[in-house]
């Protein structure tokens, strides 16, 4: 009993289920909340400096938000060593600022229901590179089977003609740059815990990255054009998600085999094309289905007990 007692919050299976689907179902949300909020602040495919003003603002005021908390609940903000900043540093510039500069780049130029799925390359990647840092996370046959057949869905994108089909840069490779940065920065957050408090550092990370946003898309001329309640509410739903999404997935990885937590991501990318099609009446493809349901299927096949 007293051992059970011991056992944190976040390592309870049915904690961790709950928080984790939570976290994936509000990320899979926020594809058609940009594309919308892109649309009521005027912001057009060009104005790369205020893609980065809006997002920066996102983050900033999440950061804020977390500290916030942390300080009422009397969390340490203390860093174990002054050179663990740096730590912070490039954890902040992975997780937000370039994860999140490449992300709403990508999606101006790109549907919100293939950004979603193709997003979910970063999971794999995340079973990946785990393998190669972690002892726990062994390369099994299991997990290259899963792997492909996740891979084969994210190619089943590109398949047909027409505009839903062809490969762009500034489109499907920001998204793959913004997959990459994210599946380094979930490596990076087991790390996190051995130099501050996770929550804190999950707030030092938005915070620090939110401005690392901000300034460069100032000075590169970032404005928001328009400014309307609608475009208010959605800006505030969107700092709702990051706070809400970063804070409980950063908790779980810290203190759970990567695994266990990757496999519900699989959800963000049905999430996301479902919810772009319904908000921003793109077209649905018969590919995103087929897409779908082949990502998840290697997620599943990753994390399956034997």
């Amino acid at each position: 009993m007293n051992s059970e007692t011991k056992v944190s919050i976040f390592q309870r299976p049915v904690w961790v289920v709950t928080f984790a689907l939570v976290a994936a179902i509000a990320w899979g949300w926020a594809y058609p909340l940009i594309k919308l909020g892109f649309g009521e602040f005027s912001i057009t495919q060009e104005m790369t400096g205020s893609k980065m003003l809006f997002a920066g603002i996102r983050f900033a005021v999440s950061g804020l938000i977390v500290l916030t908390i942390a300080r009422t609940r009397g969390i340490s903000f203390g860093v174990t060593r002054p050179r663990n900043w740096w730590f912070l540093l490039a954890f902040a510039l992975l997780n937000t600022t370039l994860h999140y500069a490449f992300f709403y780049i990508g999606l101006s130029h790109s549907e919100g229901a293939r950004a979603a799925i193709l997003n979910s390359m970063g999971v794999f990647l995340l079973v990946l590179l785990a393998c190669l840092f972690y002892k726990s996370d062994r390369l099994t046959m299991q997990k290259i089977v899963g792997c492909v057949i996740g891979f084969i869905g994210i190619l089943t994108l590109n398949i047909g003609g027409g505009k839903s089909g062809q490969f762009t840069w500034m489109g499907d490779g920001m998204i793959i740059l913004n997959a990459l940065c994210s599946a380094s920065a979930s490596l990076m957050t087991r790390g996190l815990r051995t130099r501050v408090d996770v929550f804190v550092g999950t707030g030092y990370s938005l915070g620090i990255g939110g401005l690392l946003l901000i300034v460069p898309g100032l000075l590169m001329g970032g404005t928001l054009p328009r400014v309307t309640v609608e475009g208010l509410v959605i800006l505030g739903l969107l700092i709702c998600i990051s706070t809400m999404g970063f804070t409980l997935y950063n908790k779980l990885l810290s203190c759970n085999p990567v695994g266990k937590v990757a496999i519900f991501n699989s959800l963000i990318p049905v999430v996301g094309a479902i919810t772009s099609c319904l908000c921003l009446n793109e077209p649905f493809y018969w590919k995103y289905i087929v897409a779908a349901i082949l990502a998840t299927a290697g997620i599943y096949i990753i994390n399956k007990g034997k």
